[in-house]
């Protein structure tokens, strides 16, 4: 190590304050400019870490030291395993590839580097999964299921909350952290829509369906004064039992619970989630007429090319039917 180097170096395991520097300046970049959300940022820094463990280990100090021979080694040894690690799924490598890429894109517009040696670097692909969408009477007993206590009175206030929760999830398309982020200012029930605040600070109004208004209503009359009076005068529309905003890990939880009265799967391959009713509601919309740059929009989706996956689906249902009913479809 020359004399530069050393002096530049970090102590024992710990990376050099240069490598440091950068990846704070970058992840600071990333939530203000870009406004990724909390939970994208967290895998970043992790990746990011582990990359930069990586460099330190190779004697590397700075961004601009790195060549093109680090960044493939790292990133084959983030999918054959290495230090006792498992080796990483082709989506989780995938998302490494991008964070190492994005941290030397901006190495090099901010002037920490002379060139980009992951330029050329190209992440694995990951196979292409159809998102999987729940058929239409799977969707109203997980809904049902999740208003059967509240009908009977028992259980609520929560009960309605489960209830108006998964309906406006399904009602609307949002994300998980969409519904829980939403404010009860966000939302008129009169005239049926909602403000939904999503990836990157985009907005956008959606509409809310009939049976998601009438399941609102009951909540926000009948269940959520009764929350709210155990709390510190949280605005958003749904709380928990102790008068705080909902969070995800509990918004998972009701579905979860509900899912497992419905008699669906929670665990394993098919699994009911947040995301499966986002899913179902595009599919649904599809399936009904709906235009693509409609469900675009209903979606956020920044891109159409991200909503047409959910063509697929429908053409692969299309194909079922024609199978099952054409005379001679098959030979």
């Amino acid at each position: 190590m020359t004399a530069t180097a050393a002096a530049g170096a970090g102590t024992g395991d710990e990376p050099a304050p240069a490598l440091r520097r950068a990846l704070r300046g970058y992840l600071d970049h990333l939530t203000v400019e870009r406004g990724l959300s909390t939970h994208t940022l967290a895998a970043y820094r992790r990746d990011l870490q582990r990359y930069l463990a990586s460099l330190t280990a190779a004697g590397v100090c700075d961004l601009a030291a790195v060549t093109t021979t680090e960044v493939e080694g790292h990133l084959a040894r983030l999918r054959g395993g290495d230090d006792g690690r498992p080796p990483l799924a082709v989506s989780s490598a995938a998302r490494a590839a991008s964070a190492v890429r994005g941290l030397h894109r901006f190495a090099v517009r901010e002037g920490l580097a002379g060139g980009d040696p992951s330029r050329d670097v190209r992440p694995p692909a990951p196979p292409r999964r159809l998102p999987r969408a729940l058929p239409v009477d799977d969707v109203v007993r997980l809904l049902e299921t999740a208003g059967a206590v509240a009908a009977t009175g028992e259980g609520a206030p929560t009960a309605l909350r489960d209830r108006a929760l998964l309906e406006f999830l399904y009602g609307t398309g949002a994300r998980i952290s969409e519904a829980v982020g939403a404010a009860v200012d966000d939302l008129d029930v009169d005239a049926g829509g909602v403000l939904l605040r999503g990836k990157g600070g985009r907005t956008r109004l959606v509409p809310v369906g009939g049976y998601a208004v009438e399941a609102l209503r009951a909540w926000l009359v009948r269940g959520r004064p009764v929350l709210a009076a155990g709390g510190r005068g949280s605005p958003a529309v749904f709380l928990n039992a102790r008068g705080g905003q909902l969070t995800r890990q509990g918004a998972w939880g009701v579905l979860r619970r509900a899912a497992q009265r419905a008699n669906l799967p929670v665990d394993g391959p098919g699994a009911v989630s947040p995301h499966t009713l986002r899913h179902s509601y595009a599919t649904h919309l599809l399936d009904g007429g709906a235009d693509v740059r409609v469900v675009q929009e209903l979606l956020g989706h920044a891109s159409v090319t991200t909503t047409q996956v959910y063509t697929l689906v429908t053409v692969e249902r299309l194909r079922e039917v024609y199978a099952t009913a054409h005379p001679r479809a098959l030979g």
